[in-house]
């Protein structure tokens, strides 16, 4: 097995991963193109078959500085959570003159702060009069192993041997608690510390290349003249791209050693195994209500845009294309965004520019599609987009011309709960459900 991990580069150089590039061989490789002149030129060749590869093309695009990508991906902190232990109702443990605590075990203790205001949605709560009035309020007043110290807010008054005291209802198990905002006093100048700490995962770069031979093509490799297609530049380019689609949506990460080229092979890994939500929806009996249902899902619960993309295999598309449509949710006009028409479905919760993926039909998922947040993914370029020119003439193989198409790049989700896997189920009956 070879002890150093190279790559051979486009120009003659040599690629090390997992190591910062030296001057040298960064200069060589074209550093700090983005967006390579040649990017440019390949968005305009059939947008519409590889909507992946084209917004990643027409989006956020880093430089990676070795062929293992290493990044963060940041989640909004939870905002509910359930009670784990049945708590009963009544007064608790005192603490001051209107503040009497309960110790709470929720599934998730950790999401929640001294000073922190709860919200009860399920369990009603009382004014000063004590006739219910809104949802239970709690605050946070402490934290233990046991639990989550939480005092009633607009607990029932009550007043025994004298003394009055403030009551809070049972809450058994599998009450929903949801996290509000802070209640600090007069003089507070801090509060409890918050911390979004991202997590920490990894792509590689996976090498794409396409070889075309033909004498006329000797002017791709000169960037200053530009890119004349012909029929088989075009057929070629189409080509590439479509395998680059199949491999950013459905790819699976990892490095193996070839030893017949005595070098390491980087795959990358897809999209679709990146995210960290599910949507359930049935294909066949799909009604208007379940479309508006996976809106929600899709625009509810993170800090996405209003404006996210739908790819869908064919059987989904034909699903939902059979609808009929009300004010509620509906069919608006075509939109053409980075070089792509979509069909633009408009709900309340927000727009889905909806488009159907011929890549999804070929990997066996014409049931299902994903949501993308454009805004959320990144496409990490290690070498970009580049064609070289080989002279198989002098090296006495072949009486022609060849020119080699080169990418080293990945793509990844930089905010997983922005995006949505949808899993088209086909059993008649069937409800959508989120997982």
């Amino acid at each position: 097995m070879a002890t150093n991990e190279q790559t051979p580069g486009t120009a003659g150089g040599t690629h090390i991963s997992n190591t910062p590039l030296t001057t040298e061989n960064i200069n060589e490789a074209a550093p700090g193109l983005l967006r390579n002149s040649i990017d440019e030129r390949i968005v305009k060749i059939r947008p519409m078959s590889t909507p992946i590869d084209q917004l990643s093309r027409c989006g956020n695009s880093r430089r990676a500085g070795a062929m293992t990508v290493e990044y963060y991906s940041v989640d909004t902190k939870q905002t509910e959570t359930k009670v784990k232990i049945n708590v009963p109702g009544g007064t608790g443990t005192e603490r001051s003159e209107n503040i009497f605590s309960h110790s709470i075990k929720t599934e998730a203790d950790n999401i929640f702060d001294i000073s922190e205001t709860v919200l009860v949605p399920d369990i009603e709560g009382f004014d000063a009069k004590g006739n219910k009035n809104g949802p239970l309020v709690l605050y946070v007043v402490g934290k233990s192993d046991s639990g989550v110290e939480m005092a009633p807010v607009n607990g029932n008054v009550v007043t025994s041997m004298g003394s009055t005291k403030i009551s809070m209802p049972a809450l058994p198990v599998g009450t929903r608690l949801v996290r509000m905002g802070r209640a600090a006093t007069e003089l507070d100048v801090q509060s409890p510390q918050f911390q979004a700490l991202p997590r920490k995962a990894s792509n590689n770069c996976q090498i794409f290349k396409m070889q075309i031979e033909q004498s006329t093509l000797a002017k791709i490799a000169d960037k200053e003249i530009g890119w004349n297609f012909s029929d088989q530049e075009e057929a070629a380019i189409i080509d590439m791209r479509l395998g680059m689609e199949k491999n950013f949506l459905f790819g699976s990460a990892a490095k193996l050693f070839d030893p017949e080229k005595n070098e390491y092979v980087y795959f990358t890994g897809g999209i679709w195994g990146q995210t960290d939500r599910t949507y359930s929806l049935p294909v066949k009996g799909l009604t208007e209500s379940m479309l508006v249902s996976m809106c929600r899902a899709a625009f509810t619960g993170n800090n996405g845009s209003k404006r996210k993309i739908l790819l869908a295999g064919s059987a989904l598309m034909e699903a939902i294309s059979q609808l009929e449509y009300t004010k509620t949710i509906h069919s608006g006009e075509t939109k053409v965004k980075w070089g792509i028409e979509f069909k633009e479905f408009v709900s309340n919760f927000g727009t889905l520019y909806v488009l159907h993926s011929e890549v999804f039909d070929q990997c066996g998922h014409e049931n299902d599609g994903f949501i993308i947040d454009p805004g959320y993914m990144t496409k990490y370029v290690h070498v970009p987009f580049q064609a070289e020119k080989l002279d198989l003439r002098k090296s006495g193989q072949r009486n022609t011309d060849a020119v080699v198409l080169t990418e080293a790049s990945c793509l990844v989700l930089r905010y997983p709960g922005a995006h949505m896997r949808i899993k088209g189920t086909v059993s008649t009956g069937s409800s959508a459900t989120t997982e």
